[in-house]
């Protein structure tokens, strides 16, 4: 059995950036902050901040693009996928990105704070928050197949 699951709570670091494929399709990118805290052995406390790319595909696209803004906390459930490409200098790179699934605005100062977002069809209770907030559904396959119109690498604008 294999598990490709990321959940992160952090602070959105940028305004995310909207594109359009050429097919139509909408995407989400932006960064989010993690900080990992502790006491190091002399006793002085220590952070560490931790920088999270995250793309969001389609109607969560769309809402992030309506509701997120830099310094919101958020968290983000989704895989973690890594792309490749060749760049202007013929060099391969890579990145590391969270693509989300899910996505729930925290704090009181985020319009729709503790509102849930997601790219299920249907809500289960295991993804209804604590504060009862109803889900936002986007229409995806149920079944998790492809769609004619999937999104491939080539396709994405930037």
């Amino acid at each position: 059995m294999d598990l490709n699951k990321a959940m992160i709570i952090g602070n959105i670091t940028r305004d995310p950036e909207i594109r359009t494929t050429p097919n139509g399709t909408q995407v989400a990118s932006f960064s989010i902050a993690t900080n990992k805290v502790w006491t190091d052995q002399t006793g002085q406390k220590q952070s560490r901040a931790e920088f999270h790319n995250i793309v969001a595909w389609r109607k969560l696209a769309e809402i992030i693009g309506q509701y997120v803004k830099k310094g919101n906390k958020i968290y983000i459930e989704g895989r973690i996928q890594t792309r490749d490409w060749e760049g202007q200098d013929g060099t391969k790179r890579y990145t590391t990105e969270i693509v989300a699934d899910n996505m729930i605005m925290l704090g009181g100062n985020n319009p729709g704070g503790g509102q849930s977002f997601n790219q299920n069809t249907a809500p289960t209770p295991a993804r209804q928050n604590q504060t009862n907030e109803p889900v936002i559904n986007i229409d995806e396959p149920a079944n998790g197949d492809p769609t004619e119109d999937e999104i491939r690498v080539e396709n994405i604008p930037f």
